[in-house]
């Protein structure tokens, strides 16, 4: 599997592409686009690699993440895979927006495909991790030894608990039982910032006390 990483709108997410190279199938998951040339990178990046895009997939809800998913979805005439326990966060997207400088189209119209913990899609084992807003997911890709933690886990720090629907102790233990029992050698592609792996946040990352 290859992955591509975009950065877009201005909040900073990751968004990224998850292909097979021999298939060309691929997976899109958090299209944050929020200016038209984000847009245009994510579609050229399709069209001149000729992949075929499977699965809208959202790591969870909140506004920056899912900007762009209306025009993502029509374009390639796609639901999109959530939790269930997200889709709540879809009805509020113009709300949030409107409070965070996002222009959002409606979205609660959108056909949804909703994914449970354990669910596998494509390549990706899907884990339910909530704690940063309810319907958190991450996707593994054993094979690889990557997660795509959105915002659970970031280098050297977690995901805020302040936000309706956020609570830290489950935030902990999702990251815990979920995400820390993988491999040291995972890397870790968080919703912002930069890479890591499982075993330097197991060191280093002062809200993390592993022995």
């Amino acid at each position: 599997m290859e992955i591509k990483q975009f950065v877009f709108n201005h909040f900073q997410v990751n968004c990224f592409i998850v292909w097979d190279a021999s298939t060309k199938d691929c997976y899109i998951i958090d299209p944050g686009c929020e200016e038209l040339y984000e847009y245009e990178q994510l579609y050229a990046f399709v069209d001149k690699n000729e992949l075929h895009p499977q699965a809208i997939m959202l790591t969870h809800a909140h506004i920056d993440h899912i900007c762009g998913l209306r025009d993502v979805c029509d374009h390639y005439h796609l639901p999109v895979s959530l939790h269930a326990d997200g889709k709540k966060l879809l009805g509020q997207a113009e709300l949030y927006g409107s409070v965070m400088n996002f222009r959002t189209k409606p979205l609660d119209d959108l056909d949804c495909r909703f994914i449970e913990h354990g669910d596998h899609i494509g390549p990706f084992e899907c884990r339910h991790v909530p704690g940063h807003c309810p319907g958190s997911l991450a996707f593994i890709l054993h094979d690889e030894r990557v997660v795509i933690t959105g915002d659970a886990l970031f280098r050297g720090s977690i995901g805020r608990t302040d936000l309706p629907g956020g609570n830290y102790d489950t935030l902990m233990h999702s990251i815990y039982t979920q995400l820390l029992t993988l491999d040291d050698l995972f890397e870790v592609l968080p919703g912002h910032g930069d890479t890591s792996t499982i075993g330097e946040e197991k060191m280093y990352n002062g809200f993390l006390q592993v022995e």
